[in-house]
């Protein structure tokens, strides 16, 4: 396969420099990109650069994913308006086993080929790098005219940030410049891959390649990916959408994917999966025909689903939407945990009640008196009687049932379904 080729057809290229192609047609190439280590998890706008070296192994290429433990400790003012909180050591070897971890599931470490992943960390070659050395070997290739001509320092030097630029920022892109610069040396690595905002800290690094050792090296950038409305990627009304179940559960997850607007999800399938071009373009075409089964947003779903956590969580996903959506069983409302419950209840009213004083009261007593899930018990029989009131999603006769213990799910939550599609949450306590 054709890296270049595979990122052009995916709506995956934004710059790429001169003879890069030519140079990855003729021989296996060592890539890295840069990640962020300010979280213990990723979110899913590291995604793209991610799918960048998960489409660059299946090439034959070797990637590498460094983690900017150092460059971590500094900020980057590419794309930001203020500086980043700066993290201590030990919760930035954390944050790099937890990402690397995530990692997994996108590119092989383990394998034996040549061009098995490997993870650095910039903060082991930089620490012991005295500030006088950095000046001497690193400093005098850069001139500061090269340096302030970049984008990211003029927005930030003409009023995008409160308070202008730090020296500390502005050294950013020579930090940067000397990762590619070390790897170069070290690994082989002649192209770096990145976001398109790092075009400049990326090429500062092939200059500085250039000045000091004569080598050529090379650089490709992927667009920022946005929404169809033009709004930013990734973010909803809760924040980030993560790839730790700790963080943003599989339910909420898949949910994210599945509900993107149709355009959207004919771009997102391309760059979030590894579908060939020849399904992609069936999928589309199917989908065109009838845009309402929205096959693309169900097939993206399962794809990002189950690349980042797992067949099984998809699986208990599209079980959990079918609860709210499609009647599902009881046994398979039983079967959710509680965080994935709350999830997928999260916007339907909820009622606190005692759990001590309720087992064994009339359910007409408790919905009524106690929590206000009827206005009258007139009301509440009336559904009963017509089969349309539903405890945990088996149906109530009895317009005199009462609560029992083993109603109680995970010990505590009643859920009540008022025809097909009123749900009530009691939450006891």
């Amino acid at each position: 396969m054709d890296f270049v080729e595979e990122l052009k057809w995916r709506g995956m290229l934004s710059n790429i420099m001169p003879g890069t192609q030519e140079h990855l047609n003729k021989e296996m190439t060592v890539a890295y990109l840069g990640i962020d280590p300010t979280a213990d998890s990723l979110h899913i706008g590291h995604l793209c650069g991610v799918m960048m070296l998960r489409h660059f192994q299946r090439c034959g290429h070797k990637p590498i994913a460094l983690i900017g433990g150092a460059t971590g400790m500094i900020g980057d003012p590419s794309g930001k308006s203020q500086e980043r909180n700066l993290l201590d050591e030990a919760t930035l070897r954390h944050n790099q086993e937890a990402i690397k971890n995530q990692l997994s599931k996108f590119l092989d470490f383990n394998g034996t080929q040549p061009n098995a992943a490997e993870m650095v960390n910039n903060y082991d070659w930089m620490k012991n790098f005295s500030f006088l050395d950095f000046a001497r070997e690193i400093g005098k290739h850069i001139t500061v005219n090269y340096m302030m001509a970049k984008e990211s320092v003029q927005k930030r030097l003409n009023g995008e940030a409160r308070d202008g630029l730090s020296f500390t920022e502005f050294t950013y892109q020579l930090l940067q410049g000397y990762d590619f610069l070390h790897l170069y040396e070290a690994k082989g690595c002649r192209l770096q891959l990145g976001g398109s905002d790092q075009w400049g800290n990326i090429t500062t690094g092939t200059e500085l390649i250039r000045r000091k050792l004569g080598g050529e090296a090379y650089a490709i950038t992927c667009p920022l990916i946005t929404k169809a409305d033009g709004t930013k990627f990734g973010k909803t009304e809760s924040g980030n959408v993560w790839l730790d179940r700790r963080y943003t559960s599989p339910y909420k997850f898949y949910q994210f994917w599945l509900n993107v607007a149709d355009d959207d999800a004919a771009r997102y399938i391309k760059v979030f999966t590894s579908l060939t071009k020849d399904e992609i373009d069936a999928l589309i075409a199917q989908h065109a025909e009838a845009p309402h089964l929205r096959v693309l947003q169900k097939k993206l779903a399962e794809e990002v689903t189950v690349m980042v956590h797992s067949r099984e969580d998809y699986d208990k996903a599209v079980e959990a939407s079918q609860i709210l959506f499609g009647g599902g069983s009881a046994d398979a409302l039983r079967s959710l945990d509680e965080a994935t419950m709350l999830d997928v209840f999260a916007g339907v009213p909820t009622f606190e009640f005692s759990i001590a004083e309720n087992i064994g009261a009339r359910l007409a007593d408790l919905m009524v008196d106690k929590a206000p899930v009827f206005p009258s018990k007139g009301e509440m029989r009336k559904l009963v009687q017509n089969n349309g009131f539903s405890v945990n999603k088996v149906k109530i006769t009895d317009p005199n049932a009462t609560l029992t213990e083993d109603m109680l799910l995970g010990g505590k939550y009643v859920l009540v379904q008022k025809g097909k599609k009123n749900y009530v949450l009691l939450i006891g306590a």
